[in-house]
């Protein structure tokens, strides 16, 4: 079953939320967000603002990186 555009973004969105609500990223949320954002031909300018949020929580202390 091919997932559209919509279910795509309701999925990146709940796990962006998840990531921002526990303050971290673990190893699945990794999986997750490369699974989503792959299986995309193309990569919205708000999907891209999402990616840049968490790269940004990483680097700045605010999301931890977890195993």
């Amino acid at each position: 079953m091919l997932s559209t555009p919509l279910e795509t973004q309701i999925d990146l969105d709940c796990i962006v939320e998840r990531i921002f609500a526990f303050r971290q990223i673990t190893r699945l949320d990794q999986r997750l967000l490369m699974s989503v954002m792959l299986s995309k031909t193309e990569i919205t300018p708000e999907e891209h603002m999402q990616i840049d949020r968490i790269f940004e929580g990483v680097k700045s202390g605010r999301l931890q990186v977890v195993d």
